[in-house]
């Protein structure tokens, strides 16, 4: 993949007339600083953010290894099967089992065996959040991490279909993760290779003679172009004509092909592009023709998507929501389009151009936190560098709050907009949050491990980072409450539900 390293701050292009003098972060104050930190990263830190970190060097880094992690971290990811096993050697295994237990007779025999199956697969999945996870928690590239939720989000797959729970950590992993600050030519072919996404769009079952629009019809609603952008439904059909044969195999031999097709068979790992199954008649698509020629038609139809000006509009408008705040201002927007349009959809350079612009600047500490957003700030400032043992319990805080990893069922994502998440019901169930982990470590540092003791930590939240720079912050209700808090515990409760900490 190409090498991000050499993309650093002082850079990139300048667009949309922005002075080329040293950015807003380059000369910020401390209380400043802060405010990029909580935004660039998870927050909850008192590492000094990215940028000011990599001030003349890189803020777009190669993509991060596990290796950068404490190694408490590292040893949880390394035990795990998603860490010792490739994503094909488990997806057959765990279809061989299920396949097992399907032949079984007798009933009790059966239900056990399917009931194994399912808990095998559940703990695939449970892995997939633990090491999400982590390294949302620990990994120093944090803007790299909050990407990957983003791209997740944005190519989103529901994890309880079909075998997808033993796909979903490579899928978040390799096709997401591996790709988050490149271009986006890159990642949307990625996902497209995906077993997990042909799988939850059924584009595995997508065959001349049986078309099946349902992944067509995403790519240009969701993934890129974006509704009422221009196309057609009549591109939705000729996109999934493009698309047949596009799908998953298991087997390990290729299909028996004739002669003439057997060239234009693609395979690697469980994707498969099989020509057998293909509609090779011409198509026109955006407006351009396409020959039947096999999978060539999909590079071509991506080309065409990618560097669609409604692509770019689109999803920097999606990017700019999710870093600013609802409705973001046109001209940011417009700013991004233009950096997408000169770099040809190069992911730091649309940042970029969201970073240095004012408007960027002003939203500073006023964008309402998300769950994932709120659990993982206030996890990482109440315990810091100290790594947890168990994410059962963050798991658990991000279900009951509507926003589970790899939980949502349709393939729009979870909303970006404040208001989706600041309902009264919402606000209460963080305010139970707040309590659980600023009276106690709610179970987060006792290992899953049978027999494993729980190892209680007590946060700390009144420490240096807090009268440093934290303080200074808070606005006079917030202060007047945590001044009337008769113990640490409360002090801490108090502080993680208020206002103040619920924004970045």
């Amino acid at each position: 993949m190409r090498s991000l390293a050499l993309v650093s701050v002082f850079s990139v292009l300048v667009f949309c007339n922005v002075p080329s003098a040293a950015p807003a972060w380059a000369r910020r104050s401390a209380l400043e600083d802060l405010a990029w930190t909580n935004r660039l990263t998870w927050g909850g830190s008192a590492t000094p953010s990215p940028v000011e970190t990599n001030r003349g060097h890189q803020l777009f880094n190669d993509a991060g290894v596990d290796d950068k992690l404490p190694s408490a971290a590292i040893q949880q990811i390394a035990r795990m099967r998603i860490s010792r096993e490739s994503m094909a050697a488990l997806v057959v295994k765990e279809e061989a089992e299920n396949r097992a237990a399907n032949a079984i007779v007798d009933p009790d025999q059966k239900k056990a065996a399917k009931q194994a199956y399912q808990q095998s697969m559940n703990a695939l999945a449970s892995e997939a959040a633990t090491r999400s996870i982590l390294r949302d928690l620990y990994a120093p590239d944090q803007l790299r991490e909050q990407l990957t939720w983003f791209w997740f989000n944005h190519f989103n797959v529901h994890a309880q279909k079909r075998d997808i729970r033993a796909m979903v950590g490579d899928y978040e992993d390799r096709a997401i993760r591996a790709h988050a600050l490149g271009k986006f030519r890159d990642l949307l072919t990625a996902t497209l290779r995906h077993p997990a996404m042909l799988r939850y769009l059924d584009n595995d079952q997508n065959a001349a003679g049986h078309i099946n629009e349902n992944y067509a019809r995403e790519i240009m609603e969701l993934h890129s172009m974006g509704v009422g952008s221009g196309y057609s439904q009549k591109d939705v059909q000729e996109l999934a004509r493009i698309l047949t044969g596009v799908g998953v195999d298991l087997r390990p031999d290729s299909p028996k092909l004739k002669p003439q097709l057997q060239p234009l068979l693609v395979r690697d790992g469980l994707f498969e592009f099989n020509p057998a199954r293909h509609d090779f008649d011409d198509k026109q698509f955006l407006g351009h023709q396409i020959k039947g020629s096999g999978y060539a038609e999909v590079e071509q139809a991506l080309d065409l998507i990618a560097r669609s000006p409604a692509t770019a509009h689109h999803v920097s408008e999606q990017l700019a929501t999710y870093f600013m705040g609802d409705a973001p201002p046109a001209a940011v927007i417009d700013c991004m389009t233009a950096a997408w349009r000169n770099s040809d959809g190069d992911i730091p350079h649309v940042l970029s151009a969201m970073f240095r612009s004012p408007e960027f600047t002003a939203t500073l500490g006023r964008v309402f936190k998300d769950p994932i957003h709120y659990v993982i700030s206030a996890v990482r400032l109440a315990y810091g560098d100290r790594v947890i043992l168990n994410a059962q319990p963050i798991v658990g805080w991000l279900n009951r709050m509507g926003q589970g990893l790899y939980a949502h069922e349709t393939p729009d994502g979870y909303s970006l907009a404040s208001g989706a998440w600041a309902a009264p019901g919402q606000m209460s169930v963080r305010f139970e949050i707040a309590r659980q982990i600023g009276t106690g470590s709610s179970g987060m540092f006792r290992s899953p491990e049978p027999g494993a003791l729980d190892q209680p930590a007590f946060p700390q939240l009144q420490n240096a980072l807090y009268y440093a720079s934290i303080a200074d912050t808070l606005r006079p209700p917030t202060r007047a409450a945590l001044a009337q808090s008769t113990s640490p515990q409360e002090w801490n409760a108090l502080f993680l539900s208020s206002p103040d900490f619920m924004r970045r």
